[in-house]
């Protein structure tokens, strides 16, 4: 009877069990964690350690076997699960808000699986990140709402006009939108109104701005963007070299004021945006306003880390500025790789640092040229002759580069933003060298503390002993420079002026003003300046792609000689330039007015070549290989354009010289601060009239250390160390800066899309 019992149970029963699923095998469950697949928490808006504004965009990789519903998220013990989702591409997604200033511990857990975490270093929305100790004196703007200058973003639409003659963005409304407004096809085929959102907030006590095609009315989230972006990114930089203590604007313009504006020239960031890239610019990439590669970098940073969290992943980032804009780009690019994929620069500079140097030498030799009664007797300088010993085809370069660029940025006396002086009716905040030593300085050197360092005790003016301690380190020097070297060989000045000049130009002190010797700057200064990558010797440029384009220098310092300094130095790091081009036209300082854009679009097809590379080779080599067969070095002479070799271009372009290369100096002037050697009679064995007893004697009383040995290299030279920061641990300046750990696994390099982080990492 039982028997029969339990066979009619199991009969029932059976169906039941064969109809219900194992949700895993029961071995599962006791199985060795060794054996089980792991949870991945992946941070994709910015390094792990380098997180601002606390929150974080955060993807969980699931293995299989295990239910994304079982996934079970949390943020130092809290619960944070409901933030995440299985979003359109599949994956796991969430955008973890409430971080706290420091270390925060974010752990994914599921039934079946290892438990995975990530370690989340979050910073203040007001920095820093990475720059270092922020300066005391920042007059932040007047609707800020702390100390940190922050404030909620703000959101408004422009719109582009279907006139041609006004081809900047005009102001929308989307309640009354006007009649006029145009219509953009994506490079991605998507056929949009030419409608912009703009986004302006503050971070890192300054301004950003982001912009992109927009449907107003129509939601955006970082998982589900609208379908017009194509994940592609342009920022904007502006130009000149500067400090300022109070916010400032983001620029857009291409050329820095140059040509900006020019009827019928569609700027090249409403260009990108026409093709679905966004568009981002901060105040602190402009060099102008401020001129420090790490807040550079770090502004940039903070800004695509908003842009991915708010907007969603990027693919790649395309910089693009002239003059002070190709510094960032350039600096920024070496000392903290992964930020920028492809550069697009034109009235191009390395870095502020060698043009500095060769400023300060123009500053030198005007305060003798200018003043004819420094002149010894019987000695006269014609304008063609100092334009040679300068290395230039007129004085007026001189003149301009010093008025224009050299003297402003260090004369630590001027008025720059965010301070005051007794005259403004507010208390002093500006430095006076007799009323104010402790105030502000408004030279460049003082506002790149952090990473000069402060100057030794024993060489401090009157003002340090006052407070106390150095201002800003003097990276340069000119002891030892022989100027006009090249004249006096070539007979293009005599003897008398080869001395005179040279024990008569002395030098600077700390405030900018003249010294009888001559400048020997502050050599732990000097070596940081080449650590910092503030002077940049291209030893990291070989995983981006470069478009360069320039024309004639028409008087103001930009000539075409300083992209070639770019080249010489990616030359002696990497034997080649496979990953730049250089593009040389007849107009002024830009080569062309279209060619802004022009570079734009083949930079985009150059770097999206790359993205398409799957192959193992290492990144520097995809972007030489991978460069479009018609993206090429070019010169553009009487309207007709054909391919050339950098060789050809210089041909037709007169590549200029600087004093320091007319003494005797590097073609890729890189050499800031010269090595000494004895001062040799025998060395100046071609002159056919030789030196007189009086004149040697002056040279040897005005060399008394030696003279410049160029075959060496310069005092303290050598490559950038990458990703630095200037905080020690206890807080205060790490001057020159101290390595940042590796870049965390599963976390953004430079936030970009996945192909290239692993490029990066190779």
């Amino acid at each position: 009877m039982r028997s029969r019992l339990l066979l009619v149970l199991l009969a029932l029963v059976a169906p039941l069990l064969l109809a219900t699923p194992l949700a895993s095998p029961p071995a599962a469950v006791g199985a060795p964690a060794a054996t089980r697949a792991r949870l991945v928490v992946e941070v994709l808006s910015n390094r792990a350690d380098l997180v601002s504004a606390g929150d974080a965009l955060v993807a969980v990789r699931i293995p299989r076997g295990v239910r994304p519903r079982q996934v079970r998220v949390t943020l130092e013990g809290r619960d944070v699960t409901r933030r995440f989702a299985v979003r359109d591409d599949g994956r796991l997604l969430g955008l973890v808000r409430g971080l706290q200033v420091g270390r925060n511990v974010l752990r994914a857990t599921a039934p079946g699986a290892r438990p995975g975490r990530v370690v989340i270093v979050d910073h203040p929305n007001g920095g820093p990140l990475f720059s270092g100790p922020q300066t005391a004196h920042y007059r932040c703007q007047e609707s800020a709402r702390d100390a940190d200058c922050n404030e909620p973003a703000t959101y408004d639409f422009l719109y582009r006009s279907t006139d041609p003659l006004t081809p900047d963005l005009q102001p929308y409304d989307p309640a009354d939108p006007p009649s006029d407004v145009a219509t953009t096809t994506t490079d991605e085929g998507v056929e949009v109104p030419f409608v912009v959102r703009r986004e302006q907030g503050y971070q890192d006590r300054d301004r950003y701005t982001i912009l992109t095609l927009f449907r107003p009315g129509k939601p955006w989230r970082a998982w589900s963007p609208q379908r017009q972006w194509n994940h592609k990114l342009l920022v904007t930089h502006g130009g000149g070299c500067g400090a300022s203590y109070t916010p400032g604007s983001p620029p857009l313009a291409d050329y820095s004021g140059t040509f900006d504006g020019a009827p019928l020239v569609t700027p090249s960031y409403v260009t990108a945006l026409g093709l679905g890239f966004a568009v981002l610019s901060t105040a602190l990439d402009n060099t102008g306003h401020n001129c420090s590669v790490a807040m550079n970098a770090e502004s940039v940073l903070m800004a695509k880390e908003r842009l991915v969290e708010r907007y969603g992943e990027l693919r790649y980032t395309i910089g693009t500025g002239c003059s002070g804009g190709s510094i960032a780009q350039h600096t920024v690019a070496n000392a903290y790789p992964g930020i920028y994929q492809g550069l697009v620069t034109t009235c191009s500079y390395p870095d502020v640092f060698t043009a500095g140097a060769q400023f300060a030498d123009y500053h030198l030799l005007r305060l003798y040229f200018e003043d004819p009664s420094r002149w010894a007797p019987g000695v006269v300088w014609t304008p063609v002759q100092m334009a040679q010993v300068e290395g230039h085809l007129s004085h007026l370069n001189a003149v301009v580069a010093d008025e224009g660029l050299f003297k402003a940025a260090l004369d630590p006396e001027h008025a720059c933003p965010g301070t005051t002086d007794p005259v403004a009716g507010d208390p002093a905040t500006r430095y006076d060298s007799e009323t104010n030593p402790g105030g502000v300085r408004c030279s460049v050197l003082d506002l790149l503390v952090n990473l000069l360092g402060r100057r030794p005790a024993s060489v401090w003016s009157p003002q340090e002993k006052a407070v106390g301690h150095g201002f800003g380190g003097i990276p340069f020097s000119n002891d030892g420079v022989l100027y006009g070297l090249a004249e006096l060989r070539s007979g293009a000045i005599t003897a008398a002026q080869f001395v005179d000049l040279n024990a008569q130009l002395g030098g600077l002190d700390v405030d900018s003003q003249p010294t009888a010797g001559r400048i020997t700057g502050d050599p732990a200064s000097i070596a940081r300046a080449y650590r910092t990558g503030l002077i940049n010797e291209a030893n990291h440029l070989d995983e981006v792609a470069m478009i360069n384009h320039g024309g004639p220098d028409p008087g103001i310092a930009h000539d075409y000689a300083h992209a070639f300094w770019t080249q010489e130095r990616l030359l002696a790091d990497q034997g080649n330039t496979d990953n730049r081009v250089m593009w040389f036209g007849p107009t002024p300082l830009i080569g062309d007015v279209t060619w802004a854009n022009e570079a734009l679009v083949a930079m985009d097809r150059w770097l999206a070549a790359i993205e398409r590379d799957r192959g193992s080779e290492p990144l520097a080599q995809k972007v030489a290989e991978d460069r479009p067969a018609d993206v090429t070095d070019r010169c553009v002479v009487a309207e007709l354009a054909d391919a050339c070799d950098v060789e050809e271009l210089q041909t037709l372009q007169t590549r200029l010289s600087t004093p320091r290369q007319e003494a005797g100096g590097p073609l890729a002037n890189d050499v800031v601060a010269c090595r000494l050697t004895p001062l040799d009679r025998a060395d100046f064995d071609f002159m056919l009239v030789p030196f007189t007893d009086d004149q040697w004697a002056t040279l040897e009383a005005t060399f008394p250390r030696g003279v410049c040995d160029w075959s060496q290299p310069g005092v303290g030279q050598g490559p950038a160390q990458t990703w630095l920061r200037y905080d020690a641990a206890d807080g205060d300046p790490a001057y020159g800066g101290r390595n940042l750990p590796p870049i965390p696994a599963h976390s953004a390099v430079g936030t970009v899309a996945p192909v290239w982080a692993e490029m990066l990492r190779k």
